[in-house]
């Protein structure tokens, strides 16, 4: 049986987000030539619609870390399951996220760009879910706050499933 999906952000508002977003990092990273480094899998579709609508030279690259294995709760144990292609010292590094939750994941990778000497660290996040926080994780660039409730869409998958839903959905 198909779990209900309730909409809890429209494709319209996320739009409206992105473009939002790029434009604050526009005004805030130009002539700085940024590193993007998404977080795989669940950014890849709100940083394609974030570079595209970014007004700067930049470079993308992706990373991909797991913390949740097949279910709906994080592990807590962090696996990196792949490698930083673009070297990060001395660069302006913008980590885009597509939601913080328990914010273990991000503080995790955070730590390891920080040991790799950028100019900066940003991050940006599409989603979080602060009643479920159990670190502190600085989060400059955000689009929307949600409740403690699990959401797929947007990138977003429950067992690799729901990601090219166009909205935001909470699994009921």
């Amino acid at each position: 049986m198909s779990p209900r999906l309730t909409k809890l952000i429209k494709s319209d508002e996320i739009d409206s987000a992105v473009q939002r977003l790029a434009s604050e990092l526009s005004r805030d990273y130009r002539g700085k030539n940024p590193l993007l480094i998404g977080i795989l899998k669940g950014s890849f579709i709100f940083m394609a619609d974030l570079v595209r609508r970014l007004d700067m030279p930049l470079e993308v690259d992706f990373v991909r870390l797991s913390s949740y294995g097949s279910g709906t709760e994080s592990s807590g144990r962090i696996k990196i399951l792949g490698r930083l292609n673009k070297p990060v010292e001395g660069r302006h590094v913008i980590v885009v996220e597509d939601i913080i939750d328990t914010g273990l994941t991000t503080a995790y990778f955070l730590r390891y760009i920080k040991r790799h000497k950028p100019a900066s660290a940003a991050l940006c996040a599409l989603t979080e879910k602060p009643s479920r926080r159990r670190v502190d994780v600085k989060i400059g660039y955000l689009g929307f706050t949600v409740p403690n409730k699990f959401i797929v869409g947007y990138g977003i998958d429950y067992n690799e499933k729901y990601r090219n839903l166009p909205d935001i959905c909470c699994i009921e």
